[in-house]
Formats: C-alpha cells, sequence, structure tokens
C-alpha cells in the first residue's frame, strides 16, 4: 500500500516518537548485538522483509482492515507519549543484559528497527503505536525526589521508593540479571543507597523473581531488610505453575512466542513491556503479610497504605497509596491495556466482576491522587488524568460482565460470544481500554466460561471426537485433502482468513505429512496475526504459523525451574505433582501404602496407592504401611531439585527405609519427565534428544516465568 491517504500521514505522526530518533531514550549506540550473538534477532528487519522464506507480506484484505482500523483509531490524543517520556533522567547503559549462565537475558537492542519512520504494514496500527511506546528505556522521575522508575528492562518495571535510609523497591522484575543491572544503574545515577523494603505487589514472578539481584538473603534474615506482599502470597506464587505448568510452557510460547523472530512479521511487542528477560528467576518469602483489606504501614520513613484486592489480575494482589504524596500505585490492576480475563497460557478464570469493584474502590479511597503509576507503563500525572484512566478500566471489565452475561441469559453462547459482544464506541476511543495484552474476544468467552462452563448446550458438542478422528471424515466429505486445499486457497484469496483455517485444520490432521496443507494454513494464520492488535492473539497466529512451516523452534527461553522457585514448593503440592508426573496405566494392579515424615519441619504424609490412582493426605501414617521413608525436609529439597537422589542420601545417612522397598521401585519406574515441546498441530515436532539429567523424583518442570 502506497504511503498516502490523511489516516496514514496521521499514524506516522502519531506513532513516531518526538525526538527519539536524536534523543538518547534508546541508549548502547555502537553495542549492537550481532545477529550471530542473538539468534532472534532478524538481519532483514531494518529492510521490512520477511523471516521466513515460505512467508507473505500483508494481502489485499488484510490492508484495507488495517486502513479502516486506523481511520477508527484516536490519534489525535497524543497524551501517552508525553507522559511515557516524561521525567526522562538517563537512556540504560545498554540495550544488552548477559545472563550469568553466558547467554542473552535481555535485548532490546533486537527491536530497534521499530524507531523508523516506516508505516510497518504487517503491524497493526494500534499495536504498532505501542510498540513504539515499550521502546522508551531508562531511568524515569515519577514524582521529583521521592519516586523512579527503570523501563524497558524486561516486561515489567522495577520502581524505586526514596526512604529516609535507603531504597524501598516495587517488583523487581523476573530474574536476578536484570534486576541487578537496574540497581547499579540506579545507583549509579542517583547515588549508593542499601535497599532497605521489597514489596511485592502481586504473585506473578515478573513481579519478584529478580529478587536476589536486589537483595542479600542474609540481610533479610538478619532484619536489615523487609518484604512486604499480600497475604498468602507464597502459596500463590507457587501453585498456578505446579500441576499444569508444563502444559502452561509450551502455551506461553505460544501466547508469548519468545522463540519467534524479532520482525515487522513476527514478534514486535509483548503489550505489557517489550518481552520478557531470559536470565535465572529467584525468590526470597516475604517477612510481612498484609492481611487486612486496607492497612497502613511505615517502612524507612515512607507511609504506605496498601490495598489488598485479592481475586482480580491475579488471586492475590495490592495496591499502594502513598497519603504524604498523593501518589496511587495500581500495581498490575490498571496499566495501559486491557488485561487478561482469560490468558492464553492456561489458569482459572479471573473474577471480572470483582476486578472492577476493586478499580471503583481504589477511585473513592484516594480520590486526591495527583500521580498513578504501575508495574508496566508509564505513569499518568494529575488527578482527572488519573481517575479518568482509572474509570476507563473499570468501565471496561463492568461492560464486559454485565453485558457477556446480559446476551448469555438470552441464549448466546461461548461459542458465539465473541462475534456479538461490542465495546462501546466511547470505551474504543480510549486507548487505556484497548486490546493488547488481553483480548475482549478472549475475554467474554472467558467470563461465559467461569458462570456456564465450556458447555454451549448444544449436545453435539457434549463429547466431540478428537481433531484426529473427524478431520479425515471432514476431508473425505469434502472430496479430498486436494480440494480442501484449493478451497482454502480460494479463502484465503478473498480474505476469509477464519473460515479457511477452519477447514484448512482438518487436512493437517487428517494428512499431518502433507506440507501444502501446512502451508496454506500457516498463510491463513499469518495475515490473522498482521491484522490483530493483540499480542496474544498475534504471537499465537504467528508462532503457530511458523511451526507449521518449519517445525517448533528452539532456544534459550524464560524458565522459572530454578532452586528458589522449586524449594518453595510444598511437600503436598510435590506429592501430588507425583500423581500427575505418573503414567497411570502402568500401575494396574498395584495396591500399598508408604509413609513419608520429614522431621525437621514435623510433616507426616500417608501415601496410598490404588485404583491406577496415588493419594497422599498430610497429618496421618498407617502403621501397616508396606514402607516408611524418613528424611528432613532440607534434604527432600535436594532431590526435588535434582542434586541429589534417594540412593545418594541414603549412603549418606540422610534417609531411612523401612519396610519394603518395592513401592518406592514402582513408583520411579512410572515418571514421566515433562517437556514443552509437545505438538500442536501434528507433524510440526522437529527431532530432539531424549531428554537426560533428571533424576527420579526431581520436579523437573520448566514453566515460563511470565504469568500474566
Amino acid at each position: 500500500m502506497k504511503n498516502t491517504g490523511h489516516w496514514r500521514k496521521r499514524l506516522l505522526s502519531a506513532v513516531v516518537l518526538p525526538g527519539l530518533m536524536a534523543a538518547p531514550v534508546l541508549a548502547g549506540e555502537g553495542q549492537t548485538v550481532a545477529p550471530a550473538a542473538n539468534p532472534l534477532v532478524d538481519p532483514n528487519a531494518f529492510q521490512n522483509r520477511h523471516y521466513h522464506p515460505k512467508g507473505k507480506l500483508p494481502s489485499a484484505a488484510t490492508l484495507a482492515l488495517r486502513e479502516r482500523a486506523a481511520r477508527e483509531l484516536p490519534f489525535a490524543d497524543r497524551r501517552d507519549f508525553e507522559e511515557a517520556t516524561r521525567g526522562f533522567i538517563a537512556p540504560l547503559p545498554s540495550n544488552t543484559v548477559m545472563a550469568d549462565a553466558g547467554h542473552i537475558a535481555w535485548d532490546l537492542e533486537s527491536y530497534k528497527w521499530l524507531l523508523q519512520d516506516r508505516d510497518f504494514t504487517s503491524i497493526h496500527p494500534s499495536l504498532q503505536r505501542m510498540a513504539r511506546l515499550n521502546m522508551n528505556a531508562g531511568l524515569y522521575e515519577v514524582l521529583p525526589g521521592r519516586i523512579y522508575q527503570v523501563r524497558g528492562l524486561d516486561l515489567s518495571n522495577i520502581t524505586f521508593v526514596k526512604g529516609e535510609k535507603g531504597w524501598i523497591v516495587f517488583d523487581p522484575m523476573i530474574t536476578r540479571e536484570v534486576a541487578r543491572f537496574a540497581l547499579d544503574f540506579v545507583n549509579a545515577r542517583l547515588g549508593r543507597r542499601p535497599v532497605t523494603a521489597v514489596v511485592y505487589s502481586h504473585s506473578h514472578i515478573d513481579h519478584f523473581g529478580g529478587v536476589r539481584g536486589i537483595v542479600d538473603e542474609a540481610d533479610v534474615r538478619a532484619g536489615r531488610v523487609e518484604i512486604i506482599a499480600p497475604e498468602n502470597f507464597m502459596r500463590e506464587a507457587i501453585s498456578e505453575n505446579v500441576f499444569a505448568g508444563n502444559a502452561m510452557t509450551r502455551r506461553s510460547r505460544i501466547q508469548y512466542a519468545v522463540l519467534l523472530r524479532r520482525s515487522p512479521f513476527g514478534h514486535v511487542d509483548q503489550s505489557l513491556g517489550k518481552n520478557a528477560s531470559a536470565g535465572v528467576p529467584t525468590l526470597l518469602a516475604p517477612t510481612r503479610e498484609v492481611k487486612r483489606d486496607i492497612e497502613e504501614i511505615t517502612v524507612d520513613g515512607v507511609r504506605m497504605v496498601f490495598q489488598n484486592t485479592p481475586n482480580t489480575e491475579a488471586v492475590v494482589e495490592m495496591n499502594t497509596w502513598f497519603p504524604d504524596w498523593k501518589a496511587f500505585w495500581a500495581a498490575e490492576n490498571v496499566t495501559a491495556t486491557i488485561h487478561n480475563i482469560y490468558t492464553l497460557r492456561g489458569a482459572q478464570i479471573r473474577d471480572t466482576h470483582n476486578w472492577a469493584k476493586q478499580i471503583n474502590a481504589a477511585m473513592n479511597l484516594f480520590p486526591d491522587m495527583e500521580v498513578m503509576f504501575a508495574s508496566h507503563h508509564w505513569p499518568r500525572w494529575g488527578n482527572a488524568r488519573a481517575l479518568e484512566v482509572l474509570k476507563a478500566q473499570r468501565d471496561a471489565y463492568t461492560h464486559m460482565h454485565q453485558r457477556t452475561l446480559h446476551l448469555a441469559n438470552r441464549g448466546v453462547t461461548i461459542n458465539q460470544i465473541h462475534n456479538v459482544y461490542e465495546v462501546p464506541p466511547s470505551l474504543r476511543q480510549q486507548w487505556a481500554a484497548r486490546s493488547y495484552h488481553g483480548a475482549v474476544r478472549n475475554n467474554v468467552r472467558g467470563i461465559i466460561q467461569r458462570y456456564l462452563g465450556f458447555w454451549d448446550g448444544n449436545p453435539a458438542n457434549l463429547d466431540p471426537p478428537n481433531p484426529t478422528e473427524i478431520g479425515p471424515l471432514f476431508v473425505e466429505m469434502m472430496g479430498g485433502a486436494g480440494r480442501v486445499i484449493a478451497r482454502g486457497r480460494e479463502l484465503n484469496a478473498a480474505g476469509r482468513y477464519r473460515e479457511a483455517a477452519q477447514i484448512l485444520q482438518h487436512v493437517v490432521y487428517a494428512e499431518p505429512g502433507n506440507q501444502e496443507g501446512r502451508d496454506v494454513l500457516a498463510d491463513a494464520f499469518e495475515q490473522l496475526g498482521y491484522q490483530d492488535e493483540s499480542t496474544s492473539f498475534r504471537n499465537s497466529y504467528l508462532q503457530l504459523a511458523a511451526e507449521l512451516r518449519s517445525g517448533m523452534s528452539e532456544g534459550a527461553a524464560p524458565s522459572s525451574n530454578s532452586p528458589d522457585v522449586v524449594s518453595a514448593m510444598t511437600t503436598a503440592q510435590w506429592l501430588d505433582f507425583l500423581g500427575i508426573s505418573m503414567d497411570a496405566p502402568k500401575t494396574r494392579g498395584w495396591a500399598w501404602t508408604v509413609n513419608l515424615i520429614t522431621p525437621d519441619n514435623g510433616e507426616r504424609f500417608k501415601i496410598e496407592m490404588s485404583n491406577e490412582t496415588l493419594s497422599s493426605i498430610q497429618g496421618f501414617i498407617d502403621p501397616k504401611a508396606a514402607l516408611t521413608i524418613t528424611l528432613n525436609r532440607a534434604d527432600l529439597t535436594q532431590v526435588m531439585l535434582g542434586a541429589k537422589t534417594f540412593e545418594q542420601l541414603e549412603q549418606e545417612g540422610r534417609v531411612r527405609f523401612e519396610g519394603d522397598r518395592t513401592p518406592f521401585n514402582q513408583l520411579r519406574s512410572v515418571l514421566t519427565v515433562f517437556t514443552p515441546d509437545f505438538e500442536i498441530f501434528p507433524g510440526t515436532r522437529n527431532a530432539r534428544p531424549v531428554p537426560s539429567g533428571v533424576k527420579p523424583f526431581q520436579f523437573a518442570l520448566n514453566p515460563l516465568t511470565i504469568a500474566e
């Protein structure tokens, strides 16, 4: 499409950050990482060329949809651009941060092509705007002499509040390497100060994983550093990624596309931030939990009023009000995007109704706020502006909740609602209510699932066959794969990509080796990705298109399989996970009971195998059990981490087996090592070596650190 037309001029003038190409907001000139150093860097990105030989340019239908969307967007409202650069102090010392293991943990340089004065037609114009806003990186002043943020260094911001003696740090990002980098940067620019306290706003790992990069555990144990979090933080920080962690990892790598090439035709942004760092996530337990709905705490001379907001963006989460400064920290309850009610990586459906209620409570509890800032994006200054954004998000969540249930009560089903629900025009004109991270189409389906479940009322959908079973039948009835592919090409040519995807998927399931069918389906997914405003949708379409064309990608991805995270699991969670890991049909006919006793923490468990099922209950033991295993929980943690085996501990005299070891040996023989490389579509899994190095009974999950 030619760069003509009024809307296109408005788009370019609106999305190019004023002065950014000349100003040092994105630092690191001369420190560019060579493509060979990072396999996700695309050498063709600056030329706006596709990274894949089978990749397609935006179609006429995609360009037309994009033009319609751009005409409706409120580009005249440029306040986000002013706010995103306000308070700028210094650029990042480097756009890359190395992981302690030697690979690249953070690489903002790989997105620098976004700063060209170019309209990328393979990116939704609204998403292109957000992707450029998220290129603002460096040290920023939120409140003069009091509150500072480092942005553009991870998916989340890290915030430094100046106390009487040191820094109170809010949400130390995902990994220790980037958090350490940020603290060194802040101390170098603002003067070296110790960290006196850390606040975890909620239980997602991009808000606590870097804690060991900014504090020493000895200082925490000695009481020199306080760690404050909402009640039940540790339970929720661990539990969400345990039982379905491997499946979440695979799905997260689709939703977040962390292994997709950084390109105008690939990964462009993560909406909440540029991407997720790939260093080492860590965890230190809170020393103080906020338990009341409203609780005031003074730390290092700073008065803070915490508003507990459970069951909102996270199961446990809290906002913070600084009454002496009229500053409001919105955690992740209010950012610059509508969030996930149902997240594609997989998690329990969030409570839209309560989320809106808690935003409303904040507006009325702290009505005189003069600045609102959060763990993602940029602050909003001035009472009217802060309340405007809060109101927009409150109303967006409330409207989704009310209107979805209104339509459901009129018979609209989970498989129809996303095609029926409409965001009010007034909210569509507010950037903070746009679908960058959470997609409204996905969220309204999640609301119905929360209240009514997945069934749409059609008995044909009560017990559907597997796609690999129904696919061949569909292909046969449509006259064979050749005719389906031909029809898919026609639908693609007509811009009917959703319909094309629906029929072409059957070819892939029926004939996994049919590369032509896979390629035409990939073409449909690719155009849908170009068209979407939501990074979750765009990434999912483009990641699966790449897998259909070339198989699954490999590389260093964020992981939460760190000693801190694994050792924080409860013994009960580990035992439950053993039951999930067990290949149940192989246990047919087994029946036994085992006792597990951990003297150092006083735990006792009765573990029972029956009916191909492993059950456990805490606080009980069976005097007739076939086997009793006794070891300290500290030693069991070494087994969970894979640092030791039971046999090694036995040789060292640190575990005692009393009774028949048959149950122990049987269970060990049927445990599965989960790896996040299972196929979404058959025939897309590249050959990989059998996983090695995992010891029996090791907690071997590698869940993606992002839990948004």
